[in-house]
């Protein structure tokens, strides 16, 4: 959010509510021991460490699966957070508007009561309406004086815009309960985000940590077995003969969200992040079809929501594939049973097979 909408975001909160915010720090103990340096009588010869047994095949396949859900786990957060990062620039878009309002609104009710004062004055003094009067009521003075003689005039100019004055002021009171229910629904998305973002950390921090306990030699044999649980799903997808029936061709746009996209294959995976250095999955495919002049919504389960379904048959190049039953992941089909996208933490935008993952469905954002 910029400077100036942000300004405005606490000019209306100024003029509207006034909020508290409360925080506690939180202090972290460690417990601390001192260790015992035995005597010389007491010491003994080190013992030799023992032979590290090697990790089988079958405890790497456990690994593979157990980072498979963390990362899942920290995608699923990913998309929570970015759904309530995307819900609170909105609500900070309507403060701002808010803002606008309520400044406005107060603008009118000043000028309201210092056109009933002159409107006031006229009577006392048994003269006309001042001319500001009269242009407030109508666009045409002699239209609206028509037929009237002075003193009721003046009875009607001071009821028109003591009603006006009314409804200005039932306005700003409106404003005032618009703001504040917006602002708390700001701060619930706040709130979101923050546990969502300490998800996506604690499930990556797990996940490298796991990582880390393996030797060179593991990290490559987890590589291979990762690469071949892929060709596998990859294989008995194109098994199926789903190929010999999808047969789409992009359209203009789609062409142009596939060039985008693949212009972006090498870049590094980041949570939240929406370009142009890095990406997440939906950031990746949302700004591809940013470029290609279409606006989709930010994140993986709301494209699945909100777009429209496609027939995985039917399915062309620039269609999204969504994958998992919880639409956690996204990618682009590119054609010939290959996608690009952004896969997960430690990785880069690259191309894949598209039946590499559990396939959900399929939708077209240019329909």
């Amino acid at each position: 959010m910029g400077a100036g909408k942000r300004n405005l975001t606490m000019a209306a909160v100024a003029v509207v509510c006034a909020m508290t915010v409360l925080g506690a720090p939180v202090t972290a103990y460690a417990s601390q021991t001192t260790p015992t340096d035995p005597t010389p009588s007491t010491r003994t010869s080190p013992t030799p460490s023992p032979v590290s047994t090697p990790v089988t095949n079958e405890e790497l396949e456990t690994v593979r699966l157990k980072l498979e859900g963390l990362y899942h786990d920290a995608s699923v957060a990913t998309d929570a957070y970015n759904a309530a990062e995307e819900k609170a620039d909105k609500q900070s878009e309507e403060i701002v508007d808010l803002a606008h309002e309520v400044v406005q609104g107060q603008q009118k009710l000043d000028k309201l009561q210092d056109l009933i004062g002159a409107a006031a004055r006229a009577q006392y003094r048994g003269g006309g309406l001042p001319p500001e009067v009269q242009l407030w009521l109508s666009q045409n003075p002699q239209d609206f004086l028509e037929g009237a003689d002075r003193l009721r005039q003046g009875q009607l100019a001071t009821k028109g815009l003591l009603a006006e004055m009314n409804r200005t002021q039932q306005d700003l009171e409106q404003y005032s309960k618009d703001a504040s229910a917006r602002w708390e629904k700001l701060e619930a998305n706040r709130k979101a985000k923050e546990k969502a973002k300490k998800k996506i950390k604690k499930q990556i921090a797990a996940a490298e940590e796991l990582e880390a306990q393996l030797e060179d030699d593991e990290l490559e044999r987890l590589a291979q077995l990762e690469e071949d649980a892929a060709q596998e799903s990859q294989a008995a997808w194109l098994d199926s003969g789903i190929l010999d029936e999808i047969n789409g061709k992009a359209s203009p746009q789609g062409k142009k969200a596939v060039k985008f996209a693949t212009d972006q294959i090498g870049k590094w995976y980041e949570w939240g992040a929406e370009g142009p250095t890095t990406y997440d999955c939906s950031g990746l495919t949302s700004q591809a079809w940013a470029a290609a002049g279409l606006t989709i919504p930010r994140t993986s389960q709301e494209q699945w929501r909100q777009l429209k379904h496609i027939d995985i048959q039917d399915m062309r190049p620039g269609d999204l594939i969504i994958y998992n039953s919880d639409a956690s992941h996204v990618a682009m089909y590119l054609g010939d049973g290959s996608i690009v996208h952004a896969p997960r933490p430690n990785r880069k935008v690259t191309i894949a097979g598209a039946g590499t993952m559990q396939i959900l469905g399929v939708v077209r954002p240019d329909a």
